[in-house]
């Protein structure tokens, strides 16, 4: 089975609400649509998020460029990343480049796993299982963000995470204890900072956050100061929770390697795709890492079940209009569909409505 063409398009979905942050807010989803097509027929899919509306069609045009190189390849995961890759060893596979060659690369692991007509959890090796999910909260004060934490436990949600990195600690904790008095004792709650505090402001709301009893803080200062997390995370016993932002399984690698550890979080399109994350969760396993997901929720749930030290899938809705069967969330566990492929396919009438 050889590939044949790529369809690439461009949608701006409207979110549900804006995701606000300490570091800006996001208000639309652009998003870039791939789909591939075999000789055989057989095709898949993946969704790339450009973040900004700036990007978005740069990395379409990157994609499109990169179907000659894909075109009369056989059908062969691993053997194709390395061809990509080898394509980009002069300019890297950094930016734009890394998250297109991940683009290609969950399609053609979801063209691959219905070739077989397996779920892609099964085609790793492993097979579909319910996988704890929280909800995401997003920089809403102390009042809307008890209110969005009680709304996601009456959805069935038992772990929810708030963006925080308020003007004062005092804010950051009221936000805590809205989210622990809607959800309950038993709740997991986790924080983001989204990278917005310096070392030594961080040393000091991360001591003040110690008796809340979080499942994580997560990126309280830049994500690649590895030397700064770890000095943070031997100053408090809350685990610090990386890793969306680290580029490939080198990054991860690099981070691990010095001394980051605990708990790290890929993101499959800034890691490589499914194979990027076949190697982080061998070193996640080597290392002793707990993996949890940064977005793409229904390609992450099948990646999780074939994650040795798997532990949290990050839920969103954003990108729900326009999948024609979107991930299955029931009393706080994500249930990967069982049909083949990695459960992206595309609402074609929703693509249609929000096409660019």
């Amino acid at each position: 089975m050889k590939i044949t063409s790529f369809q690439v398009r461009c949608v701006i979905v409207p979110m549900p609400e804006p995701l606000r942050t300490a570091s800006g807010t996001v208000g639309v989803s652009p998003l870039v649509l791939l789909t591939i097509n075999t000789d055989a027929g057989v095709q898949g899919h993946s969704i790339l998020f450009s973040y900004g509306l700036a990007a978005q069609k740069p990395l379409a045009e990157l994609m499109r460029n990169l179907e000659s190189v894909a075109v009369g390849q056989p059908l062969a995961p691993a053997d194709l990343s390395r061809r990509l890759h080898g394509h980009f060893r002069m300019l890297g596979t950094e930016g734009l480049v890394g998250m297109a060659l991940a683009g290609i690369d969950m399609a053609v692991w979801d063209a691959f796993a219905r070739a077989h007509e397996l779920p892609l959890s099964t085609m790793l090796g492993s097979s579909p299982r319910p996988v704890q999910a929280y909800a995401g909260v997003s920089y809403e004060g102390a009042l809307g963000s008890g209110q969005s934490a009680e709304k996601w436990a009456r959805k069935g949600f038992k772990a929810v995470k708030a963006k925080i990195g308020y003007p004062t600690v005092a804010e950051d904790l009221a936000v805590v204890r809205a989210m622990r008095s809607a959800m309950g004792p038993d709740a997991a709650i986790m924080v983001d900072y989204n990278q917005s505090l310096g070392t030594s402001d961080a040393a000091r709301r991360l001591r003040a956050l110690e008796g809340e009893g979080l499942a994580w803080i997560e990126e309280p200062i830049v994500a690649h100061d590895h030397a700064g997390l770890v000095q943070l995370a031997a100053a408090i016993t809350t685990p610090l929770q990386a890793g969306e932002n680290w580029l490939g399984a080198l990054g991860f690698r690099h981070a691990f390697d010095a001394g980051v550890r605990g708990l790290a979080m890929p993101d499959a399109m800034r890691c490589g795709g499914v194979t990027g994350w076949q190697q982080i969760a061998a070193l996640g396993q080597l290392y002793g890492v707990a993996l949890s997901n940064h977005f793409w929720p229904e390609v992450s749930a099948h990646l999780l079940c074939a994650t040795p030290t798997a532990h949290w899938l990050e839920y969103m809705d954003w990108w729900n209009p326009i999948l024609k069967e979107p991930l299955d969330v029931r009393d706080g566990m994500a249930y990967t569909s069982e049909r083949p492929g990695s459960g992206v396919e595309f609402n074609e009438a929703a693509v249609q409505r929000y096409l660019v």
